[in-house]
């Protein structure tokens, strides 16, 4: 009989149990198909990029180049222009296709995931902090004009879905590069820092073209990213060997000086004729490599060692036997046989005669 009423119990309790988990279900907001489909939409955009492991992470900590001990500093401005051969493989492809994407493809979307911090662009002043901070959504989506279609989350969130055909990759066809030629005399190292990188959009106007600036984005933080995205840098070699972070650390790019880090904060273009502007990049650039040639210790070849002197004595002194032996054969007339001997003369009698 206990047993009968424990067991009655205990159907009662999962009764009641199921009842309240029920009530609960139906409490709760039931989502859309609509809704649903962005959510998982939304869900497969974000997984296109891993979130940095701590293993990522400490490798960019040990590939960071510190500058602070530097001794000499030149900050370069570059414009790479990304339709020259030597900058295709970071503009190639515009579209995403078998898991590669550009430069840009690949900045959009970090930054649009809040994964990559980007910068307000202020022409000849830049500086990486919060209040120069920006919103992707703002400054990037807002102020270009890029489609984008708002959605909500589990939590009300609102966020944001973009077609890959809206992705102004093919639009972006320039980069502005800030680099650090430094000197480190602790560590006797020469070496040349990436800084930060900004895309340029150019756009088709009524008055033309048309290229702004976008935002500036620290290298520091797009290297644990980049480290893994393998490029094709060859037509004639397909075979993806190089990542973008080795593009950019064996400077494999090319770009063109458009300003050095000066007092007055002056581009070239402010004080350099446009037909003398290859002339001053190209001073801009002998500069750079005379200051790296002036570092290390030359000998010099106008005096000689002593073993050098040595040696060359002894080359003088064989050179000098060997010019006797030559000139002492030359002396010495050769013996022919057919040759006829020339006659005895007669003795030459005295003229004295004697008493």
């Amino acid at each position: 009989m206990k047993r009968i009423c424990f067991l009655f119990v205990l159907v009662g309790a999962l009764l009641v149990q199921a009842t309240a988990m029920q009530a609960q279900e139906q409490r709760r907001p039931r989502m859309s198909r609509g809704e649903a489909a962005n959510r998982d939409k939304q869900a497969n955009e974000n997984s296109g990029l891993p979130e940095l492991t701590v293993r990522a992470q400490n490798m960019n900590e040990q590939l960071t180049q510190d500058i602070g001990n530097a001794r000499w500093m030149r900050v370069i401005y570059r414009q790479l222009d990304m339709l020259k051969e030597s900058n295709a493989p970071l503009y190639y492809p515009t579209s995403p296709m078998n898991g590669m994407m550009n430069l840009f493809s690949t900045i959009f979307q970090l930054a649009g995931e809040d994964k990559l911090p980007i910068y307000e662009y202020i022409d000849g002043y830049e500086i990486f902090d919060e209040a120069h901070r920006k919103n992707f959504k703002d400054y990037v989506l807002d102020r270009f004009e890029i489609l984008y279609e708002t959605v909500r989350g589990v939590n009300s969130t609102e966020g944001y879905v973009i077609n890959e055909s809206d992705v102004p990759s093919e639009e972006v066809k320039s980069f502005y590069i800030k680099e650090a030629w430094y000197f480190d005399q602790n560590n006797s190292i020469y070496d040349v820092k990436i800084l930060a990188l900004c895309p340029l959009m150019t756009r088709n106007m009524d008055v033309g073209e048309q290229t702004t600036p976008m935002f500036w984005v620290p290298y520091e933080a797009l290297r644990p990213y980049v480290s893994n995205s393998y490029v094709m840098t060859s037509n004639l070699n397909n075979a993806k060997t190089f990542t973008v972070d080795d593009y950019f650390r064996r400077r494999m790019f090319e770009g063109d000086i458009i300003k050095t880090e000066n007092l007055l904060n002056l581009p070239l273009m402010a004080y350099t004729p446009p037909d003398s502007m290859q002339i001053e990049q190209q001073r801009i650039e002998g500069e750079l490599n005379a200051f790296r040639d002036s570092l290390w210790f030359k000998p010099d070849t106008t005096q000689l060692t002593t073993a050098d002197k040595k040696a060359l004595k002894k080359s003088r002194k064989a050179s000098a036997t060997k010019e006797k032996k030559t000139s002492a054969k030359k002396e010495k007339a050769p013996k022919s046989s057919g040759a006829a001997k020339p006659e005895k003369s007669a003795p030459t009698r005295s003229v004295r005669r004697g008493k």
